[in-house]
């Protein structure tokens, strides 16, 4: 649980403490066996301070298995509609960062936003991270079937283990699942990647059926595939129609100017 985070090595760390002290009690040095009297009752405190997000999160874990078991098997709501704009995103490589709540409140993100408190969508998700709309930036936070806020800031994961292919975007997304147990679906406007955050853990370059598949698996819901958009070819008569990525074309007026289209 805690490989690969910062715990480890202090863990290292108070190892070596301990074998000095132990030694120290050993050899009968006096200065030693003081400082460690008076010092103990301290240690307590010191270890949960240092390691108060590892244990939040084994508590977190814990309460989440115990809810869990005890919780009937409800039918839950359908998050296909993330996929399908993760799959819009993909196609246009268009950055984007949602956040899915679970247990663990994410209020203070949320205050940290653009309040919407919508019916989730597939059509909002788009119009939100459409590049000239003002919302891009920032991250979509999803409270069961509705999106809570967009524009919100997350915490970057501080872990030195990631790649340095990774930005702000994927980095924003593993960092609020080390803290909470949220969900990140991130797509990179760099590549069109599909990336899935979950745990302070993430996985990278998934299809859209794959996604699907660890939102149902995570979600523990089942969620019904539904028709993806094909892509449509530069040539084809349908190129005309406008994206929801795309800024709308200007149309030409009977006189032959060049009019804006409302």
């Amino acid at each position: 649980m805690i490989r690969g985070t910062r715990a480890v090595p202090m863990l290292v760390g108070l190892m070596v403490v301990a074998i000095t002290f132990y030694f120290a009690r050993i050899g009968e040095l006096t200065t030693l066996n003081w400082v460690v009297s008076h010092v103990l009752p301290y240690v307590v405190f010191a270890l949960i301070v240092v390691f108060q997000s590892e244990i939040r999160h084994v508590l977190t874990d814990l309460g989440r298995r115990l809810t869990f078991l005890s919780a009937s098997s409800a039918e839950g709501d359908s998050y296909d509609d993330i996929v399908l704009a993760a799959n819009l995103f993909s196609q246009h490589q268009t950055g984007a960062l949602i956040v899915i709540e679970r247990e663990i409140g994410l209020r203070t993100h949320i205050e940290s936003g653009v309040p919407l408190d919508a019916r989730l969508s597939y059509d909002l998700l788009a119009t939100i991270f459409r590049p000239s709309a003002p919302l891009h930036d920032g991250a979509v936070i999803i409270q069961k079937d509705r999106v809570a806020a967009a524009a919100c800031f997350l915490p970057l994961s501080m872990n030195p283990l990631l790649s340095t292919q990774l930005g702000t975007r994927h980095r924003a997304g593993i960092g609020i699942t080390e803290e909470t147990d949220a969900i990140a679906v991130i797509c990179s406007e760099e590549t069109g990647a599909i990336s899935f955050a979950v745990g302070g853990k993430i996985e990278r370059d998934l299809t859209v059926e794959q996604l699907r598949e660890r939102l149902s698996a995570e979600l523990r819901r089942h969620i019904t595939p539904a028709t993806l958009p094909t892509t449509i070819a530069a040539n084809s008569d349908y190129a005309a129609f406008d994206s929801p990525l795309t800024e709308p074309a200007p149309r030409q007026s009977d006189a032959g100017s060049t009019e804006p289209r409302s």
